[in-house]
């Protein structure tokens, strides 16, 4: 639906239409047919004025010179507004304001992105890659002019805020990144999300190392410190290069070589209740499990063929993209 004040721009020519119709046709008398009096309000309001399709009585023509003093000046103002939203692209704007807004509505199980800096542009870039909705938040306009996602809306906002966090779906959302430039932000918008949504998994940045701890407590499930992680990550590039290389290709959504990938077992999968060793999942399937994470949080590493598969339980696998993808319809019970 457009805004209010577009749409009394395209119903104030039809208003005038309609009340020098009425008009016309209540002063000239049953002489004058609705379309005659249609006519004639035309040819006055755009003042082309061809002729009078019958001739105007005195009360007739003082009706003509106040629908042209109104209505004329009227429809200019009208005609002006209308030029200037187009050219100034208020009207893109809004409607693709009102597109945002009804598909902000329609969307489940999205992830949030607060804050648009480097590492939530990363973070857009890689929902992208996976074709994953989101939504991301952002106070700064200049950082979403350039925004221009495919699987993503944006939400111009403070995402400190309660209305906010309600307008970017968080209480239908899967995850929410806290990654704005403060620690005392994050923090706030994990308290403010966790109490919106219980059940969200929400992912906070921290600068001090000492906030994990206070992020924990306020609803975080995971806290990175870019600056932790990135030491340790430099330090493993040095100790263990080759392993270094071979999880960041495993974890590249352009690389299908060769993949690493969670997958959930659902109740209706039919690979629950069954042992690794009997369903024989690596020969069936090609794919490896390299570790288990069953419902109650525990993780088995290097799971045995002895290995039984519960519902809830999340597999971490190895295998090729084609592989992964067979393995998760199997695990969706859409096999």
């Amino acid at each position: 639906m457009l805004p209010r004040r577009h749409l009394w721009l395209i119903l104030t020519p039809i208003v005038f239409l309609a009340v020098g119709t009425v008009g016309y046709r209540l002063i000239e008398g049953p002489n004058w047919s609705y379309f005659d009096a249609l006519y004639m309000t035309a040819i006055t309001l755009t003042t082309i004025g061809y002729q009078e399709v019958h001739p105007l009585s005195p009360a007739g023509r003082a009706f003509t010179i106040v629908l042209c003093l109104t209505g004329v000046f009227t429809l200019l103002y009208v005609a002006s507004e209308m030029i200037r939203t187009v050219v100034s692209g208020e009207l893109r704007e809004d409607v693709g304001r009102r597109i945002m807004e009804r598909t902000l509505a329609d969307m489940r199980d999205h992830a949030i992105v607060c804050g648009l800096g480097r590492m939530g542009q990363r973070a857009c870039k890689e929902f992208e890659a996976q074709g994953m909705p989101y939504v991301a938040i952002e106070r700064d306009e200049h950082l979403l002019e350039d925004f221009t996602g495919r699987h993503g809306v944006y939400v111009h906002g403070d995402a400190t805020s309660d209305e906010v966090l309600r307008k970017a779906g968080v209480e239908r959302a899967k995850a929410l990144l806290a990654v704005v430039a403060s620690d005392a932000e994050n923090l706030y918008i994990t308290l403010s999300a966790r109490l919106l949504n219980e059940k969200l998994a929400i992912v906070a940045r921290a600068e001090e190392e000492g906030a994990e701890v206070k992020f924990r407590r306020a609803g975080a499930n995971h806290v990175v410190s870019p600056y932790v992680t990135g030491g340790f990550r430099l330090a493993q590039a040095v100790i263990r290069p080759t392993v270094v290389d071979f999880i960041e290709l495993a974890t590249r959504s352009d690389y299908t070589e060769m993949q690493i990938e969670e997958i959930t077992l659902k109740p209706s999968c039919p690979l629950v209740g069954q042992s690794l060793g009997e369903r024989r999942v690596h020969q069936e399937l090609g794919v490896t499990i390299v570790a288990i994470k069953r419902a109650d949080g525990k993780l088995e590493s290097n799971p045995s063929g002895s290995t039984v598969l519960e519902a809830g339980s999340t597999l971490i696998v190895l295998g090729h993209r084609d592989q992964l993808d067979r393995m998760e319809q199997i695990a969706a019970g859409d096999d």
